[in-house]
Order: C-alpha cells, then structure tokens, then sequence
C-alpha cells in the first residue's frame, strides 16, 4: 500500500478546493484513504473510495469510518456503482506517476517498502494518468472536474491527455512542496 509523501497534500487540498456540501467525490486509487479524508473535512460530502489492493481497502475504511465513505475493492474505476456515471463532481487520483526507468533511483523508503505498481507510472509515467483521464468523462458531472499528481516535466504530455479527453486542462504548482496537480474539467453541457 503507498503512504502519500507531503507533496500530495497539495493534490487533496486542490480536490478539497472543488467540493461543496453534497458534492458527489471519488478517490480512485485511494491506498490509505489519505486523498478521501481531507476532502471529506473539507465539506460534506457523498465520497467514495477506490483500490485494487484488499490490504489498502482496509486501511481506508479503518481511516474513512464516520465519513460515510463507500469503500471499494476492484480493478480501477470497475467497483464504482454504475449509478455514478454523470454524477461525479471531483474525482482524484493519487496515480503512479515516476516513469519505469527512474523506480531504481527512488528514494530508498519509496522503492523498498512500497508495491512497485503504486509507484510505476510505466514507460513514460503517464500510463495510469492517461487511464484515468480516459475515463473520467464517463463518471464526472457537467462541470466536474479530475485531478492527479505528475512531475513537472510530465505536464505538456499530461495536457495533452486531458484535452484529447474532451476537457478543459489546468495546471497547478506549489514550489514549496513541489508538486504539480493536473486538472481537467468537464465543459457544462447546456
């Protein structure tokens, strides 16, 4: 299961920004629930939770009790009620993002102790982001907005992404932790 590093507060204050009481959120990929948690502060919110790894599931129910937080295992965005579709109003993701070749050159802590697949972002580190983007149109609302993690020299590629997904790109970055958060919000269809 990953433990989010300080730079991914930056991701879960950005999704925080986004919500509203009654916001209807998904943290795909949600390890520990971490992402979940700080958003469902932020706001009341309708929240649900993601992961492939049963061990992560657990920890996340364990950090998401009293949030009313849906907590899912599967494969992606597969255990996600299909009643979410069109209705999502932010979903984050705490995607693998160091391209394959650098995992060796991680720090110790990250590369000995965390699953290689919550680190591995495959060739180019933007194989799961591009996965996510892929499918967050299906899931988001008019108006509702994905958010994931990448290097900053991953951003033009990133974009790329999001606007061949039919939405509108924005990137953030805070130089303090540095990290940068990709943003792509669906346009309102009126």
């Amino acid at each position: 299961m990953f433990v989010p590093r300080r730079r991914t507060e930056f991701l879960a204050e950005r999704a925080a920004a986004l919500v509203r009481d009654g916001s209807v959120v998904v943290d795909l990929c949600c390890g520990c629930g971490a992402v979940g948690a700080v958003v469902a502060e932020a706001a009341r919110v309708r929240l649900y939770a993601a992961d492939v790894d049963p061990a992560a599931v657990a920890c996340a129910r364990r950090n998401l009790a009293g949030t009313g937080a849906v907590v899912v295992e599967g494969d992606f965005d597969a255990p996600l009620p299909e009643s979410l579709r069109g209705r999502v109003d932010v979903l984050v993701a705490n995607v693998p993002y160091v391209p394959s070749g650098a995992v060796a050159s991680m720090p110790p802590e990250a590369r000995e102790h965390e699953p290689r697949a919550t680190l591995d972002g495959g060739t180019d580190g933007l194989v799961v982001a591009r996965r996510l983007v892929a499918a967050a149109p299906r899931w988001l609302a008019p108006g509702g907005a994905v958010l994931f993690e990448a290097g900053a020299d991953q951003v033009p590629p990133a974009v790329a992404a999001v606007r061949r997904a039919g939405m509108v790109p924005e990137v953030r970055h805070c130089d303090e932790r540095d990290a940068t958060v990709v943003v792509g919000t669906v346009a309102d269809r009126f």
